[in-house]
């Protein structure tokens, strides 16, 4: 999985492309650290438009993802989520857990 994280305003934006797998991880812990440092950021966005695939160990990252956000006062969106991947998120109720934005 390839990751980009960028500040646009006051929100980090990071764009994940490929499979989100547990092979993924050191890449998405990488990209969580960078998004949560910078500077003023309010909220994270994580644009999923491009990710082909998605699995359990995908969702937990998720999960880590929103409590770091919580910790550090910073609303978590998951954005553009299609086909399979916002299937799998539907399936894990991930909407009452996260802002959901097609």
């Amino acid at each position: 999985m390839d990751t980009v994280v960028e500040k646009v305003g006051d929100s980090a934006l990071m764009r994940l492309s490929g499979r989100f797998d547990f092979n993924a991880h050191r890449n998405f812990r990488e990209a969580v650290d960078k998004a949560l440092s910078l500077p003023e950021v309010t909220s994270i966005g994580v644009d999923l438009a491009e990710v082909t695939y998605l699995d359990s160990s995908a969702l937990g990252m998720l999960l880590m993802l929103r409590d770091k956000g919580r910790a550090g006062n910073r609303a978590i969106n998951l954005l553009r989520a299609g086909g399979s991947v916002k299937q799998v998120l539907e399936i894990a109720n991930f909407a009452k857990l996260f802002n959901i934005v097609d």
